[in-house]
């Protein structure tokens, strides 16, 4: 989806059409979740503190997130989904992977099936949305955002190898800022640079990823489409109005982050080992602090709300606190007892 929570608000709110919107926050405090196309013309972008944001744009209008509304509206997109295909991998509520190699109309172009969708999801939202077209999961997901807003990329399979050895290194979907420039640093700018460096070499310098560094830069990815695919964590965070520094502001803050965590668990049928605390301070330094239960432990998964708040406030004392305060806080749950094992096999369809 283009712009999602922000095309949602400017849909259901028409004075606000045309005008920068940022969802989150607010011009002194907060997180920006997403940003409208007229608002990133000044350089806002989800993620962001808002008071940046603000500074970039001065006529910004702030919105509440309403994430109800959001989750309508994937929910009808997703309906439209299921008209052409059971094989769907959500990334969040506004993405999702889709194989439509045997799709349930019988359709022969995988084009074709990207255009009707997004026709449909205009005509059932009133919003758009693009797409990204090809034979793997990694290629397609770069396609979706070259042609945004309210378009298609198509990346034929022929093209695939001379598309990759073009594309600069920032725009490689999994490799993140950090990564990004330590492979500058080694004079990695663009996919043949990339595609010039062995197997070893890569593994040597970036672990088990190298492997996949090695593949991407031929445009090989095998994974599959996984309408299973398992969550790996469960959390939840809170940006204060003001910097907290207090223990007991700050244990009751970790109580309540705490209830939402074990709604969301119970809610998801899950029995997880660890749990992490996400501090970040003031001036946005971030630490976590985290703890998996051993198997002598008195309980084997964390389940309750008393146990999740009780380890939460252990991890919390183990912060030093600094005089300027806490900004966010957060926890979540990992490290699941439940798997499941996918069985793929290769089909083809024409583009």
């Amino acid at each position: 989806m283009d712009a999602f929570f922000a095309s949602v608000e400017q849909r259901d709110f028409p004075e606000l059409k045309g005008l920068p919107v940022a969802v989150g926050g607010n011009k002194d405090r907060g997180v920006v979740a997403a940003a409208s196309y007229e608002a990133r013309k000044f350089g806002v972008r989800s993620a962001m503190s808002s008071r940046v944001a603000a500074k970039r744009c001065p006529d910004l209008i702030f919105q509440n997130a309403r994430f109800d509304a959001y989750k309508e509206v994937s929910f009808q997109i997703h309906e439209i989904f299921k008209e052409y295909t059971n094989l769907i991998e959500p990334l969040s509520l506004d993405e999702a992977f889709l194989d439509v190699t045997e799709n349930k109309k019988g359709i022969k172009s995988a084009t074709v099936i990207a255009n009707q969708i997004r026709a449909s999801i205009l005509s059932k939202t009133k919003l758009t949305a693009s797409a990204g077209i090809s034979s793997n999961k990694f290629v397609a997901k770069i396609a979706s955002d070259i042609n945004k807003p309210d378009g298609y990329c198509l990346i034929h399979p022929d093209d695939i190898e001379s598309f990759i050895e073009k594309l600069p290194i920032s725009k490689f979907h999994g490799i993140g800022k950090v990564t990004g420039k330590k492979l500058n640093s080694l004079g990695i700018i663009i996919g043949k640079d990339l595609k010039r460096l062995s197997i070893e070499f890569l593994s040597q310098n970036f672990g088990k990823q190298g492997k996949h560094y090695y593949n991407i830069s031929r445009g090989i990815d095998d994974r599959i489409v996984n309408p299973n695919r398992i969550r790996k964590s469960i959390g939840a965070e809170q940006t204060f109005e003001k910097d907290l520094y207090l223990g007991a502001d700050l244990e009751l803050k970790v109580k309540g982050i705490a209830n939402r965590v074990h709604r969301r668990l119970e809610k998801s049928g899950k029995k997880a080992k660890s749990l992490t605390l996400k501090i970040k301070f003031s001036d946005f330094t971030q630490i976590t602090r985290s703890y998996t239960l051993p198997p002598s432990s008195s309980f084997p998964f964390y389940e309750t709300e008393e146990q999740i708040i009780r380890q939460s406030l252990r991890l919390l004392s183990q912060v030093d606190v600094p005089k300027t305060g806490l900004r966010l806080m957060g926890l979540s749950l990992s490290n699941f007892s439940e798997e499941s094992k996918i069985i793929s096999r290769q089909l083809t369809i024409e583009f």
